[in-house]
């Protein structure tokens, strides 16, 4: 382990004392030489040193600027009730970060959910369209373990059939009408709008349908039109 620069200082410092005080000039030699080396240790310690202070603070800045990929979110799990729409972003120990990397903005449609700094990726949220309008001052959000889950605050305590305005006026623009003054049968528009139930629904829709329509109907099954 290399000695203190101050105490190589007080060495160098007696050993030219030292030589002022020789007279004979083999032992000023000698110690002319060990002034010498201590001087020659003493500048190379004082080289590291100004070597360690400068690359501490770039190896700091190197580990603090470690990329990170940009990652747009789109799939989430959503659910409300009379006051919130909410919305269930899963991303695996979301929990373990400063709670300043989770932040969640709003507007009147909107929100911009950002995570950063994931296991080396940065998260997105982003919706501008929200199918109904929300009160941005109480919509909140909470981390969990594994998840995220955003509030969205309900205006009005209406059911949202959709999350965005785009698949609430497709889901509308595919809604079976019925038009009873579309034709002299009532019987025959409620049947078109079963049809169309039928042709548009899951399996589970078509059997509830089509077992719905056979007991009505003495066991017989329905035609509707497939």
């Amino acid at each position: 382990m290399p000695r203190p620069i101050d105490e190589l200082r007080a060495d160098v410092d007696e050993l030219k004392k030292l030589t002022d005080l020789a007279t004979r000039q083999s032992v000023r030699d000698v110690l002319g030489i060990e002034t010498r080396r201590l001087e020659t240790e003493i500048s190379l310690q004082l080289k590291d040193n100004m070597f360690n202070l400068e690359a501490k603070p770039a190896a700091a800045a190197g580990a603090s600027a470690v990329r990170c990929y940009d990652v747009k979110l789109t799939n989430y799990a959503w659910d409300q009730s009379d006051k919130f729409f909410k919305l269930f972003i899963t991303l695996a120990d979301v929990q373990t970060l400063p709670a300043e990397n989770v932040v969640c903005t709003f507007g009147s449609r909107s929100l911009d959910l950002s995570v950063k700094e994931l296991k080396g990726k940065n998260y997105s949220l982003v919706i501008k369209n929200l199918a109904e309008v929300i009160d941005a001052s109480k919509s909140h959000w909470k981390v969990k373990t594994d998840s995220v889950v955003v509030f969205l605050s309900k205006v009005k305590p209406i059911t949202w059939p959709t999350v965005t305005m785009e698949e609430k006026k497709i889901k509308e623009s595919k809604a079976p009408k019925f038009d009873a003054s579309a034709s002299d049968d009532p019987q025959a528009s409620m049947m078109n709008m079963m049809k169309q139930l039928y042709q548009d629904g899951d399996d589970d829709m078509k059997r509830q349908i089509a077992k719905s329509f056979a007991e009505g109907r003495g066991g017989k099954t329905p035609d509707l039109g497939l």
